[in-house]
């Protein structure tokens, strides 16, 4: 009797990257009920893959139990126990690295990893003789991992996306919705990918003259910012803090009319729930394959590129040109107050 295919999928970070996988296994399964998959991620990103058929969930404590060297071979050992038939490494880092070099030697599990066309990206990103195309996206890199395992994979752009019920805790803290609600996500990683903190109050002050309701989001460190954010205009509300858990805050995304991101995980998680999602891109660019699953390219707002010729000038946002600081600035909050307006 043949075995079950059982494919691990390894990919501990960071947020959006774990995000943008949901959407290609989601077609995967649909295409291939008869394999089983266990992801491998931290814990905290699990409720992502509550709802997928045939996919288990299996988590990483990289502080304690998998920490270190000593720690990688026991988690090596508690994922060959599960009788994995292949392995897609769809991060290609170090911790990845060992994992599977260890199923290479000890295994007959087949391997595949993926690739993140680094070259590619570095000519995207130079300064001087830029290569200035739309590069494969990271859905695409991640698809390509599974068909080099054997098994055909094809993104479905129609994927079902329905509304979740607003939970009783979202509820309570919320009230109903009697108006379009608008997810706003001021914050990046690095600050040549956030939109100036001063323009984005004009965008929500812009915002809450509609009939709408404007949810901030943010971190447990951003409270105190947001709290005075929410105590300037009628119809805001920030989230930081609020929330229970990622569960809590996918369940509410997942009710918004659309979400203003950055270039950031909070994109990721509305668009993989069918919400639409409009980008503010600073020193990093759609075209670098990051951009939001199954948007359309104008939800994507873009500096000036005529001013700024350079960019993007990174990858991840953690790299500024001199005189490029204010490149976000030339994304006026007029036009990105119009565009929600339209979409809404």
């Amino acid at each position: 009797m043949k075995k079950q295919p059982h494919i691990i999928i390894f990919r501990l970070s960071a947020m959006g990257d774990v995000a943008m996988t949901v959407p290609v296994i989601q077609s995967f399964v649909k295409q291939h009920p008869e394999v089983k998959i266990t992801f491998v991620s931290r814990s905290f990103l699990q409720p992502l893959f509550f709802n997928i058929e045939n996919v288990s969930f299996f988590s990483v404590d990289t502080t304690k139990t998998h920490k270190g060297f000593f720690g990688l071979i026991r988690l090596f050992k508690e994922l060959k126990s599960l009788q994995p038939t292949h392995f897609a490494d769809f991060h290609n880092v170090l911790r990845s690295k060992v994992i599977r070099l260890l199923f290479s030697v000890f295994t007959s599990v087949k391997i595949a990893v993926i690739d993140k066309g680094r070259a590619e990206k570095r000519a995207l990103t130079r300064e001087k003789n830029k290569v200035f195309k739309q590069l494969k996206t990271s859905h695409q890199r991640y698809a390509d991992v599974l068909i080099e395992l054997g098994f055909d994979t094809k993104i479905d752009k129609n994927l079902s996306t329905n509304k979740q019920q607003l939970s009783k805790k979202n509820s309570e803290l919320f009230g109903k919705k009697n108006s379009k609600w608008i997810g706003i996500a001021p914050f990046a990683a690095f600050p040549s990918k956030t939109y100036p903190e001063d323009l984005m109050l004009k965008v929500i002050e812009g915002l809450s003259k509609e009939n709408v309701k404007l949810f901030i989001f943010g971190g447990k460190a951003d409270i105190k910012k947001l709290e005075s954010i929410e105590n300037q205009f009628k119809n805001v509300i920030s989230v930081a803090g609020k929330l229970s858990g990622l569960n809590e805050e996918l369940n509410l995304i997942s009710n918004l009319d659309v979400m203003l991101s950055m270039d950031s995980g909070n994109a990721h998680f509305a668009a993989i729930l069918g919400v639409k999602t409009i980008t503010l891109w600073g020193s990093t660019h759609p075209y670098a394959g990051f951009a939001p699953f199954n948007q359309p390219n104008d939800f994507c707002i873009l500096p000036d590129l005529e001013k700024y010729p350079a960019l993007p000038s990174s990858i991840y946002g953690n790299k500024v040109l001199p005189g490029y600081e204010n490149a976000m600035r030339s994304i006026l909050p007029t036009t990105v107050v119009q565009k929600i307006k339209e979409v809404i």
